[in-house]
C-alpha cells in the first residue's frame, strides 16, 4: 500500500520549513550517533567537543555508549527518510518520537545538574531544547494550510 505524501493530500504550510528542520534534527542525530557507536570512549570523554558533558555522568559504560549511539544512528535514518518523502504518517511519527525522546532526556538533564558550572549547564539544556524544537518546526510546516 502507498503512503500519500503530505502534499498529495492537501498543501502543506512549509514544505521547505519542514525539509530544513527534519535535515538538520536527523544531522544532529546523525553527529552524536557516529561518535558515540564508532568511538564511545571519545564520546564519553569529549562530547560535545566544546566541554565536557557525558563524563559528568559516570561511570563509562561502553555498552551503553554505544548502544545510544545505534539509537540516535537509527532514529537519524527515520527522520532523513521522513525530510526526504514528507509522507505525513512517517514525518508524524518520526517528530513525535523524537519529541518524546528529547522531552525525557532534558528532564534527566535538567534534574541532574549537580556537576555542572552554570554556562555548561545552560549551554547544555539549550542545545536539549533546540533539538525538540526543530521537529516542532517540522510539523508546523508540514501541517496542511487552513488545518
Amino acid at each position: 500500500m502507498r503512503v500519500a505524501a503530505i502534499g498529495e493530500t492537501g498543501e502543506l504550510r512549509s514544505p521547505v520549513l519542514a525539509r530544513a528542520a527534519l535535515w538538520l534534527t536527523a544531522a544532529s542525530a546523525a553527529g552524536v550517533g557516529v561518535v558515540a557507536a564508532f568511538a564511545p570512549r571519545t564520546f564519553y570523554d569529549d562530547f560535545p567537543y566544546i566541554g565536557h558533558w557525558v563524563d559528568r555522568l559516570p561511570p563509562y559504560n561502553e555498552h551503553l555508549v554505544t548502544d545510544v549511539g545505534a539509537f540516535y544512528l537509527g532514529f537519524a535514518l527515520v527522520l532523513a527518510w521522513a525530510a526526504a518523502t514528507l509522507q505525513r504518517q512517517l514525518v508524524l511519527a518520526a517528530c513525535w518520537g523524537w519529541i518524546l525522546f528529547s522531552i525525557l532526556h532534558l528532564v534527566f538533564h535538567a534534574r541532574h545538574l549537580e556537576r555542572f558550572g552554570t554556562g555548561d549547564a545552560i549551554q547544555e539544556l539549550i542545545s536539549l531544547g533546540v533539538v525538540i524544537a526543530l521537529p516542532l518546526l517540522a510539523l508546523y510546516g508540514a501541517s496542511r494550510n487552513g488545518g
